[in-house]
């Protein structure tokens, strides 16, 4: 954006007034025949009207004249119905939801199922086929593909209770449709139109809903996101649901149960699709313990004992295979049949130096033990998450609703503290920087206005323009349903630079208008500067209207659209559509009345 505003302002001192001497005003062509020239002419030149005559502006001086005059006649009506029309919007913007980024499609399903900690490979292997089955029969799933475990490499600490399955998705059109009330009779041509409004295929949230449902397995808890948003979530957060709460501590085990206890409560929560707090000390081990004693009666060291319990159970990768470009290790080792139970393992045989096969009870303690299966710390301190996916609620709500409950019924031992992640943590990040950017945004506006008016009060006018415009803005993002986000105060923030444009714009024809009938010495009384102010404001309000359609024309597009990053983009325009009317109705109504207070200051003065 910032790139195409810098060519337009080159090509506007440049390229634009080089086109508007060729074109703005051009010569009629005479040709015979006489009735091919006037179709000419009327195409390429049309007719030249005066602005007083021209067939829209008398339109429009009919509508707006009488409203302009009735202003001026009451001026504290007018005030006071605007300041009361941006105090009515303090309560619906407190009311608007907010959330980090708005829903990115990216046309794939990234389903991050956990169990709880000790699940052997086999039960892994079928859940996540079983899994892969239910996803694929899916009507709106094209393809299936899921892994359990790490690949072994630092970036990819998720244990192995924590599966990974992407499910590719069908285009939308293809998805399941919902009826509405154009669907039985309406042709499909006439359908395509009306589904930009009302959309009738699943919706994200209900196509999500609707897998969860059948996706209910003893012990797992689900969590569903996107690939990319995913991986930026666990990159900025390490957190890779909606909202995270993370748990400070010295001892694994305290966390484990204050993780258990948040678990509880937040399942209580408004909103709550599945949470899950780490067993950070639920990791199950099976140890074996050498009798160093034992191992000196049979000759055999540490070492060797190690060595034949490592081949006998993990395996030892003898060669490895080339088929193709691909390639495999292969493994020998005990079959399943002697190493799937505790009693079997101790039968283990370690051949000694003298030849004797001796059994793996004989010289070791075999016991199982729990403790942590990972060891996760954050800023010099253990830490253990919960997890917590949400449906039907922005997650500043949600957050707002479990911090309270949490903080009521949760006592956490010395010590230890919870923190809030997710994208609720990037959205406090976001939020504590647009308190340095939107102050900043305004300065230089006003600045920049200001070395152009070189008057404090012009440039206050002006940027009136900007709390009418937050009306139609936040109006408009709430009637949509929309959150506040990252994209909508890029949308807002758009809005500003847009309302001192039309705020210059209607204060520019105010001032001429002004000026003209001073230097003709008929500014000696009240009504002449009334009739100043409606001659400025009424007589060029075609122009004005035309600066405003412009932009309104260009953004309504941006929310016919159906297509991916449609959803971000919409939620861009949406703040600048509603803005811009707002902020243009309230320019023609309350520009003038604060124009005529300012300036009857000085035909008074004059006066006296």
């Amino acid at each position: 954006k910032n790139l195409a505003m810098a060519i337009a302002a080159i090509l506007a001192i440049t390229l634009d007034p080089a086109i508007r001497m060729m074109f703005t005003r051009m010569d009629y062509a005479h040709f015979k025949p006489v009735w091919l020239s006037d179709a000419v002419n009327a195409v390429t030149v049309g007719k030249y009207y005066p602005e007083e005559q021209h067939p829209i502006s008398r339109r429009l001086f009919r509508i707006y004249e009488p409203i302009c005059r009735w202003t001026l006649e009451h001026p504290k009506k007018v005030i006071g119905t605007a300041v009361f029309l941006i105090l009515t919007t303090i309560p619906v913007y407190l009311k608007t939801g907010s959330e980090f980024m708005p829903p990115l499609n990216e046309g794939t399903i990234l389903y991050m199922p956990t169990t709880l900690p000790g699940i052997s490979v086999t039960e892994a292997q079928k859940l996540l086929q079983e899994q892969d089955r239910i996803l694929k029969s899916i009507p709106e799933v094209e393809r299936v593909f899921g892994k359990a475990g790490r690949a072994e490499t630092s970036t990819d600490p998720a244990p192995f209770s924590m599966m990974e399955t992407i499910a590719v998705l069908k285009p939308q059109e293809q998805w399941r449709r919902k009826d509405r009330w154009y669907s039985s009779w309406m042709p499909e041509a006439a359908q395509k139109l009306l589904r930009h409004v009302w959309y009738d295929r699943l919706t994200w949230d209900e196509l999500i809903t609707d897998i969860d449902s059948k996706m209910q397995f003893p012990g797992v808890s689900n969590a569903w996101t996107m690939p990319i948003k995913a991986r930026i979530d666990m990159l900025t957060t390490g957190v890779r649901t909606p909202v995270g709460i993370k748990i400070f501590g010295a001892d694994l085990k305290k966390i484990e149960e204050t993780g258990l206890e948040v678990e509880k409560l937040i399942r209580q929560v408004k909103g709550t699709r599945s949470v899950y707090a780490e067993r950070t000390a639920g990791g199950y081990f099976l140890d074996f313990t050498l009798k160093r004693s034992a191992l000196a009666r049979y000759g055999l060291t540490v070492k060797e004992a190690q060595m034949s319990l490592m081949t006998a159970i993990g395996g030892q990768n003898l060669t490895t295979t080339v088929e193709g470009r691909e390639r495999y290790s292969v493994n020998v080792r005990y079959s399943r049949d002697f190493r799937d139970n505790v009693d079997k393992l101790r039968r283990v045989l370690v051949t000694a130096e003298s030849g004797v096969n001796v059994p793996l009870a004989e010289i070791a303690d075999i016991d199982f033990r729990q403790g942590p299966a990972m060891i996760r710390d954050e800023n010099g301190m253990l830490s253990g998450y919960v997890y917590v996916d949400i449906e039907g609620v922005d997650v500043g709500t949600y957050v707002g609703a479990a911090k309270k409950l949490v903080g009521e019924k949760l006592k956490l031992p010395p010590g230890y503290t919870l923190q809030w992640s997710g994208q609720y943590e990037n959205m406090l990040r976001v939020r504590e920087r647009l308190k340095f950017v939107m102050p900043l945004t305004i300065f230089l506006i006003f600045l920049l206005i200001y070395i152009n008016t070189k008057s404090a009060v012009k440039t206050s006018i002006v940027l009136l323009a900007v709390p009418f415009s937050l009306i139609g803005a936040v109006w408009l993002v709430y009637l949509l349903g929309y959150n506040m986000s990252i994209a909508v105060w890029v949308g807002m923030i758009a809005l500003m630079g847009l309302d001192a444009e039309t705020g210059v714009f209607m204060l520019l024809y105010l001032d001429l208008a002004y000026d003209e009938m001073k230097k003709a010495g008929r500014m000696n009384s009240p009504k002449d500067l009334e009739e100043a102010v409606v001659h400025g404001a009424v007589k060029r309000v075609r122009p004005k209207m035309m600066t405003v359609m412009a932009a309104f024309m260009c953004l309504v597009p941006i929310m016919w659209a159906l297509g991916t990053g449609s959803d971000v983009m919409k939620r861009i325009a949406a703040p600048m559509i509603g803005g811009l009317f707002t902020s243009f109705a309230l320019e023609l109504l309350v520009y003038p009345v604060i124009f005529f207070i300012w300036k009857s200051r000085e035909i008074g003065g004059t006066h006296e």
